[in-house]
């Protein structure tokens, strides 16, 4: 916290995603710099830590979507922030059921924390898993991006619409109170035009502008227009237009204030996958339709997979698995949380779990 204090005292404010990108990023007092968030012991888990089961279904989609593109010789998966390196690690397992794809598949590791990174290299052991820097070292294809909570960890601009102007939300200290507060600031007009671009805001004057996750879309939109592929992305997020307040912060299992543990908690926002999809539409890409992650797992069959297991295990192990499985399907649990997104280029046809 002192940290950020003295940053705040050095440039007066900062945009709300400059904070979220220095209580997250920042190389030495991150919180994805520091520390492994994930698990019972953390502060929060993600849908590979529930069940070896989501990762499962996400390979088998995999395997179908290559076979789809009629079995390119070479595919390659890129997966964005791979957490502790779980999915990566179920879906090889999987994968090693299909041995044509197997021997097809390469995957890249997109990731930006030291800290993780070396958490990954420590449980993925195998030659076919590299990892990269950045989207622009993907230089062929067909590529499958693959992200499970990716989009809704990028920090995020807030904007207010005051008759007929444009304030972005700036986090500032307080000389009086002694702590780092809120405040709002004229939006610079590169922003503006950039808000105006997109009619969906005309609804709302509260606006979260996703800037660092519209330049990873545009990106993708790139690669997979010259390489052919798609992208597939888990996220929690929400599909009507209106625009909402989402910002919000996690330790211990538990929500906080965001400006209370800079540095020591997770802060996220939700996807507007209205925007999302409109900015796809608008580089000639097909978007599917947005569904729940309970909806596109039960198509890919987990439950039918669960009950096979079933049959294989004690009755311990069963509760166990099903337990797992209600809370990645629930709709009071991640099953309706969590959305998924799939674009592919137009003109392919292929739609499971959609």
């Amino acid at each position: 916290m002192n940290k950020i204090i003295n940053l705040l005292k050095e440039k007066k404010s900062i945009p709300v995603d400059k904070f979220i990108d220095t209580a997250l990023y920042n190389k030495k007092f991150g919180y994805y710099m520091k520390k492994n968030p994930f698990g019972e012991k953390g502060d929060y888990i993600t849908s590979p830590l529930v069940s070896n089961l989501f990762g499962e279904m996400i390979a088998i989609w995999c395997v179908s979507f290559w076979e789809h593109l009629k079995k390119p010789k070479k595919i390659l998966l890129v997966e964005f922030g791979p957490g502790d390196g779980s999915l990566c690690c179920d879906l090889l397992n999987t994968f090693k059921n299909f041995n044509d794809f197997y021997d097809a598949v390469e995957i890249k590791l997109v990731e930006k924390s030291s800290k993780l990174k070396k958490i990954q290299k420590e449980k993925i052991k195998n030659k076919k898993v590299r990892w990269i820097n950045n989207i622009k070292e993907v230089n062929y294809g067909p590529v499958i991006f693959l992200g499970n909570e990716f989009f809704d960890s990028l920090p995020i601009k807030q904007v207010l619409k005051k008759n007929n102007s444009y304030f972005e939300r700036h986090i500032s200290f307080s000389n009086e109170s002694n702590k780092i507060k809120f405040i709002y600031k004229k939006a610079e007009k590169s922003l503006v035009k950039k808000i105006k671009k997109l009619n969906i805001y005309s609804k709302t004057n509260f606006i979260e502008y996703p800037l660092d996750g519209i330049k990873y879309l545009e990106l993708i939109a790139k690669k997979i227009k010259k390489f052919d592929g798609g992208l597939l992305t888990f996220d929690y997020g929400y599909t009507k237009a209106k625009n909402h307040y989402t910002l919000q912060s996690v330790i211990k299992h538990k929500y906080t204030n965001i400006l209370s543990h800079p540095g020591n908690a997770d802060i996220t926002s939700h996807v507007n996958y209205e925007l999302f999809a409109l900015f796809l539409k608008k580089h000639n890409l097909h978007v599917e339709k947005i569904v729940t992650q309970s909806e596109f797992l039960q198509k890919l069959g987990i439950i039918e997979r669960a009950n096979l297991l079933a049959k294989k295990i004690s009755f311990k192990g069963k509760i166990n698995m099903f337990y797992r499985l209600n809370k990645l399907l629930n709709s009071d649990e991640m099953g309706y949380l969590f959305k998924v997104l799939f674009v592919k280029k137009k003109g392919k046809k292929f739609s499971l779990g959609f």
